[in-house]
């Protein structure tokens, strides 16, 4: 009886154990031992205390199911799309779910199939595995550890740490980690292939907390390339910071938030598998942004071009020599590879006469030594007393005080080849490279060199150089740049190639190679190809003609032609050439020959005379043939329009939907407008749209605007798109159309509207977008009923919605974009208020070194418009940072900018936030449908970082990668804003009026949209 009982209880207890280990497995766990490993086919995983990091077996992304790769690695948990972080058996995976993670008997991690064969290991030295235990930490660390608990190894807590992770990284930096002089990130070999790949991200060793990429065994980008000469290309401090482990020093200033380690939860940095170490940080909603990432462009890959190369990124060859230097090796050079770089024509000092070519804002590598310098004049004699030295560079004032001169400047000198050249650089500095006079003057009419171009005979800057009949260059000193003017307008020369006697000019945006045209007296003419069609800026080939006899007033103008002799020529005096000596366009020289002669009806055999005559009585022919044409042309011109029913019928439903098919249109005279090229959306015709909107019937209204009328159509297939329709009263026209077609086709993100399609019939000119069911977000805001549904969540995430898209334009697209026009009406809101910026018609693309541009046409909406912008028509990223701080103000306020008026002060909408925020009562501005639902925190936040964006000086304003850093980290330390612009009402207040339009005035040549109350 009591054994029976004694043997009950055991049993009861074993079941006990057993349910509690199962309750243990089934449950997510951060931690594992000897008895507990994790099962690929079981599913098993550990997820970190806090729920953040998650460890277990995963596929790559991207993989096909066909693929049964199997590697055990760590990534974000419930991230979508996965986001992994650290891979162990990253050269070996499992090739089917058969792979366990276990803690063996010798004490070591490892991973092994069924038949017990290793594909990683720890490789831990035999010990122990009694009390080990190995634990996934809430900062993405795998640890095993030896007694103790494993949550805080280091402190003290008796707990001795065997091996971590973080000791081992794989392409991924977390924070926590602390990148010395051991640690190496290595990249993925592609999106779905964990083994090493090509690029590695780890410390300099010749700089002090400097850093490198490394393409297998060649440097392919490093920081502080230029040293003290350039201080912009160090890594910023914010990221050694973080790469520091937060441990080194940092000297905060103004302008940028108070580092702490706090700001850096949810940050990662990682070597991508192409080559680029990125800095990303995750939002609220768990979407990755990039904040920072390098290489940036071709021009900061480490000595892109070689010694002696500079680059230039917005060239579409992006390398070429200094003038002197000519390619190591020519081939690999035409064949597109620079890293064999340039070479000397001549050798220094080799008895020649040498001078220094002037090249502005240079940027290039570190100097070898410097000194300083009573003068400009010093530094260049102590380079010319040396052989070694190939140039200096020399900066005046405080530099010199900062090297412990009393006056003067800094001199650096560079001893060894130049590397890293790259001209046009925002930062850059003057550079004097040393070279030979015989190596940049073909004639002694060239003209001076223009930066790093060598302006060759015959094309002349001015009446001092160069051919008269090719004057039409002009040099700007202060940038080192050539500007070619031609009857379509003035372009930047990009490159200039004496060899084929042929230049390159940056296209305008608006331009395409098929625009640009020359007088026939000009000695120019437009090559067949065109480099770069797919940039919003292509490149444009230019020739020349072979240049006549220089041009002269006495015989000593030709003596630097020698066997010439200035004559009277039916173009004016020119150096002819002697007798028995003819003029080589190509040597620029008299060489021995018989001159060309001059035909005379006498000499030319009779069967050229009959053929010259038959040639001229063709093109007689053609000549009024053609005429004929255009008469027939224009008297059936209107008979066509009478059959333009006829042609709908056969094209009702159609799609075009490539350029091919456009270039149909306008060969078919339904597109009259300018040009269809770089339109990347389909075209629908006009019936089908009709269709849609039951021919535009008010009940499919939906809105309008400065463009026109939006309606709603549904589409064969039950699609519903948003349809906008020119109006013929609109300030907009054709370019505006055409830009927004071109330019929002070419953009992909979630807070910016998608174009769908386009047409152009007749004078109708319409835009198919997706259907936005909340409409605008004005709409909302500003209507006392619908504004109760935006509590302050919603609000909070339009305004993040907002920042992020802008970021997007002016920063992360491959496009630089300034949109102009942003203002609450083209701010749509999706079915999940979900905000998307739309209507791009004044949107304007920058170049990457533009810092501002001068338009003489204003266009905008009052109230938003920036004061440099309405006023000087000046504009820039910073102009749409204003608007979006307006934009901050009105969604927080619920108030209209252009509606608002605080009748004791006068103040705008600006002003009075302002004030009240000098007063700290910024809760007095918040719409009180806010009070209950509102969060403190972000609301000053918001107000605070709406006052930066509003400041009247641009510089003070923030850019919007820094405005989406202060809105979304709430540790932020964030700068004082100064007063606003636009503080006192400079206007009568519109708010009298109790109309919807919108009312479009145009005073000279501003135009600006007046927005009413509704």
């Amino acid at each position: 009886m009591r054994f029976s009982t004694l043997k009950r209880r055991r049993w009861i207890m074993r079941t006990a154990i057993i349910i509690t280990s199962l309750m243990c497995c089934s449950s997510a766990r951060d931690s594992m031992t000897l008895s507990s490993p994790l099962s690929d086919e079981h599913g098993d995983t550990l997820v970190s205390d806090g729920g953040t990091f998650q460890l277990g077996f995963f596929s790559p992304n991207g993989s096909s199911g066909s693929d049964h790769r199997r590697y055990l690695g760590i990534w974000y948990h419930d991230s979508d799309p996965q986001t992994v972080v650290w891979v162990a058996n990253r050269d070996h995976p499992v090739l089917d779910v058969t792979g366990v993670l276990t803690l063996t008997q010798d004490g070591n991690l490892k991973v092994l199939d069924k038949a017990g064969k290793s594909y990683w290991s720890t490789n831990l030295e035999e010990s122990s595995h009694l009390a080990l235990k190995v634990q996934l930490l809430d900062t993405g660390n795998l640890v095993v550890a030896r007694g103790g608990e494993s949550g805080e190894a280091e402190s003290g807590s008796g707990k001795m740490i065997l091996w971590q992770s973080f000791d081992y990284p794989t392409d991924t930096f977390l924070p926590g980690m602390k990148m010395d002089e051991n640690m190496t990130l290595t990249s993925w070999r592609s999106d779905d292939d964990p083994s090493p790949g090509n690029y590695s991200f780890q410390l300099d060793q010749e700089g002090q907390y400097q850093f490198v990429v490394w393409r297998r065994s060649i440097r392919y980008w490093k920081s502080g390339v230029s040293g003290k000469f350039i201080t912009s290309d160090d890594m910023p401090y914010s990221i050694s910071y973080f790469l520091s482990n937060f441990t080194t020093s940092i000297d905060n200033n103004a302008s940028v938030p108070y580092l702490t380690s706090s700001m850096y939860i949810d940050t990662r940095l990682i070597m991508s598998s192409w080559g680029q170490v990125q800095y990303l940080k995750r939002d609220s909603e768990k979407v990755w942004a990039f904040v920072w990432a390098e290489p940036r462009d071709r021009c900061s890959v480490y000595n892109m071009c070689g010694d002696f190369g500079s680059c230039n990124s917005d060239a579409d060859v992006v390398c070429k020599c200094l003038p002197g230097f000519s390619p190591s090796s020519p081939d690999l050079w035409n064949l597109g590879d620079f890293s064999g770089g340039c070479i000397r024509k001549s050798i220094l000092c080799n008895k020649g006469s040498e001078t220094f070519l002037g090249l502005k804002a240079m940027k290039v590598g570190k100097p070898d030594s410097e000194f300083v310098a009573a003068d400009e004049m010093e530094c260049k004699k102590e380079c010319l007393n040396s052989c070694q030295c190939q140039a200096y560079s020399f900066e005046e004032g405080e530099s010199a005080a900062g090297q412990g001169g009393s006056g003067g400047g800094v001199c650096w000198i560079w001893s060894e080849n130049l590397n890293n050249l790259q001209d046009g650089y925002d930062e850059g500095h003057d550079l004097f490279v040393r070279i030979a006079v015989s190596d940049i003057e073909s004639t002694a009419r060239n003209c001076e060199i223009c930066g790093t171009n060598l302006i060759p005979y015959p094309l002349s800057t001015g009446s001092q150089c160069g051919d008269p009949m090719y004057r039409s260059f002009y040099c700007n000193t202060s940038t080192g740049t050539v500007n070619f003017k031609s009857p379509s307008g003035t372009y930047q020369v990009t490159q200039i190639i004496p060899e084929s006697r042929k230049f390159l000019i940056r296209s305008k945006q608006t331009d395409s190679c098929k625009v640009l045209a020359f007088n026939r007296s000009l000695p120019f003419h437009l090559s067949s190809s065109c480099r770069g069609k797919t940039s919003s800026k292509p490149e444009i080939d230019i020739s020349w003609e072979p240049p006549p006899e220089p041009t002269c007033i006495t015989s000593t103008d030709c003596t630097d032609w020698p066997d010439s002799t200035c004559s009277t020529t039916l173009d004016g005096r020119r150096c002819l050439c002697k007798p028995n000596f003819r003029w080589n366009p190509l040597l620029l020289n008299c060489t021995k020959g018989k001159k060309h002669e001059v035909l005379s009806s006498k000499k030319v055999p009779p069967s050229v005379v009959i053929s010259i005559t038959f040639a001229c009585l063709l093109v007689l022919i053609a000549l009024l043939s053609t005429v004929a044409f255009i008469y027939i042309q224009r008297r059936n011109s209107g008979k066509k329009k009478g059959n333009w029913s006829n042609i709908r019928r056969y094209s009702a439903r159609q799609l075009y939907d490539s350029e091919r098919q456009v270039k149909e249109l306008i060969d078919s005279g339904r597109f009259k407008e300018d040009s269809s090229n770089g339109i990347d959306v389909p075209f629908y015709n006009l019936e089908s749209i009709l269709a849609a909107t039951d021919n535009f019937s008010n009940i499919n209204k939906l809105g309008q605007g400065g463009f026109g009328l939006v309606y709603k159509g549904k589409f064969p297939g039950g699609q519903v798109l948003a349809v906008k329709r020119l109006s013929s009263f609109s300030g907009q026209g054709f370019e505006e159309f055409k830009n927004e077609v071109i330019l929002i086709a070419k953009l992909q993100h979630r807070n910016l509207v998608r174009l769908l399609g386009y047409c152009v019939e007749g004078d109708e000119k319409i835009l198919l977008y997706e259907y936005m069911p909340n409409k605008s977000l004005d709409s909302f805001i500003f209507d006392r009923t619908l504004c109760m549904s935006l509590d302050w969540n919603t609000r909070f995430k339009i305004i993040l919605g907002i920042a992020r898209g802008l970021l997007y334009l002016h920063q992360d697209s491959r496009l630089r974009i300034v949109h102009r026009d942003l203002k609450t009406s083209n701010i749509l809101l999706d079915e999940e208020m979900n905000p998307k910026i739309s209507d791009f018609g004044l949107a304007r693309i920058f170049g990457v070194k533009e810092i501002s541009v001068n338009t003489n046409r204003v266009v905008g909406t009052y109230g938003y418009m920036s004061p440099e912008y309405a006023l000087d028509g000046f504009f820039s990223d910073k102009s749409d940072v204003f608007s979006f701080g307006v934009v901050v103000l009105e969604v927080l306020s619920g108030k209209r900018n252009t509606g608002f008026y605080q009748a004791e002060q006068g103040l705008s909408l600006l002003g009075y936030a302002w004030s009240l925020w000098k007063e700290e009562k910024s809760v007095d501005l918040m719409d009180p449908t806010l009070h209950k639902s509102c969060n403190m925190n972000e609301y000053l936040r918001c107000i605070s970082v709406g006052l930066l964006c509003v400041q009247e000086d641009p510089n003070d304003r923030p850019t919007m990668s820094n405005a989406v850093f202060m809105l979304g980290n709430e540790t932020a330390t964030l700068p004082t804003p100064k007063q606003p612009a636009f503080v006192m009402r400079r206007c009568p207040s519109s708010g009298a009026s109790t109309s919807s339009k919108l009312e479009s005035c145009s005073f000279n040549e501003l135009t600006v949209t007046l927005v009413n109350g509704r």
